[in-house]
């Protein structure tokens, strides 16, 4: 397997930065002031050691092969990497505790502080795994100008960031149709990232996709997840489940104009291109579904009503929340206005990476139109 040289440097420079915060825990752990704790052994140092490689050897893999060890070991990997961003925030405070301390003339425990902060983010490690796997339904009402009459008070599913691969596979997306037939939504909306980009039967895996019917329809387009490379085998899967598939072009539904532009085609200049194209009438309510909200104000200017997104993950914990929150600001969650468009960003309901979520929550929208 040829890897390209762009891909082999991005994987050198990821390995690089996991050797040195694996050494910072390691470092942080067995520190002490007064040389009286040196717990240097070995089996320690071997297991940091493997741990510091299996996300980026699992990742590897992943992409070209899929059984059960390897999604055993990918999850298993994925999990850890979450873990890591608590330890690493954990011994990172244990060393502002003790510079604060010592310039404060004070005695600490130093590995005591570490022991304490480390439990803290095991506890906190926990949680966002099994946070991650208790997906909501949130609720919202959208009201529209120019909506027509015949879709005042109907409902809408969105679900976006799904990321079936090694860690969620078909019967998680078969959980998440229940939930959305549940509701009875009268149109159903899938904003990409149904699949993670790894290797799977995309076929088997969109399956359940078959039981998903709305009055009103089925929509998807694709993330940039589906989009690494060819997309054609997740837009063949997704089609062949009954979905309709939407790539630069309009429907309309009861006078609504339902829009789907694909990740690829949604920067700034791509953006604007395809909803000049598509020619929407201003005068009546619009949805565009596209899978992040890196461009409201082109969508705006185009006289777009509502944009509906995901891609974020409101950045599924922290430190990542912060920067989530940093380039995406308004948009990176819920509803938000600019100008006479309004956007709703979903955080998903999948994971991407570890399977963890710590200040945001997995979910399925359901909107409701007045």
């Amino acid at each position: 397997m040829r890897l390209p040289k762009r891909f082999v440097g991005f994987i050198v420079t990821i390995q690089s930065v996991l050797f040195f915060v694996h050494f910072f825990l390691y470092e942080t752990w067995t520190f002490s002031p007064s040389a009286s704790y040196h717990p240097r052994m070995f089996w320690f140092k071997l297991v940091l050691g493997i741990l510091s490689v299996s996300f980026v050897t699992a990742s590897v893999l992943a992409f070209r092969y899929t059984n059960p060890v390897l999604r055993a070991f990918y999850r298993a990997a994925a999990i850890w990497m979450g873990f890591l961003s608590f330890f690493f925030l954990a011994a990172t405070g244990s060393w502002v505790i003790f510079g604060i301390a010592r310039l404060a003339g004070l005695e600490m425990n130093f590995h005591r502080t570490v022991e304490w902060l480390f439990l803290v983010a095991t506890f906190a490690g926990l949680y966002g795994v099994i946070n991650a796997g208790w997906t909501r339904i949130t609720r919202t009402t959208v009201r529209l100008a120019n909506l027509p009459a015949a879709w005042h008070g109907r409902k809408a599913a969105l679900i976006s960031d799904l990321h079936l691969g090694h860690v969620r596979n078909g019967s998680f997306l078969r959980r998440m149709v229940a939930k959305i037939l549940r509701e009875e939504p009268d149109a159903i909306f899938i904003a990409g990232d149904l699949y993670d980009g790894t290797a799977i039967d995309a076929g088997r895996a969109a399956e359940p996709l078959s039981d998903l019917t709305a009055p009103h329809g089925v929509y998807f387009v694709a993330g940039n997840h589906e989009q690494f490379g060819d997309d054609s085998k997740y837009l063949n899967a997704v089609a062949a489940a009954g979905v309709r598939v939407l790539s630069n072009e309009k429907v309309e539904v009861d006078g609504l104009q339902i829009v789907g532009v694909p990740y690829r085609n949604a920067a700034q200049d791509g953006l604007a291109s395809v909803l000049r194209r598509i020619r929407l009438d201003r005068d009546r309510a619009s949805i565009l579904l596209t899978h992040a909200p890196d461009h409201p104000e082109v969508a705006e200017a185009a006289g777009v009503s509502l944009q509906l997104s995901g891609h974020t993950h409101l950045g599924q914990f922290i430190p990542w929340s912060w920067m989530a929150r940093r380039i995406y600001r308004q948009f990176v969650y819920g509803l938000s206005r600019i100008g006479k468009m309004q956007v709703f960003t979903s955080s998903g309901a999948g994971t991407w990476g570890p399977p963890l979520r710590l200040g945001s929550n997995p979910e399925i929208v359901m909107l409701e139109f007045e």
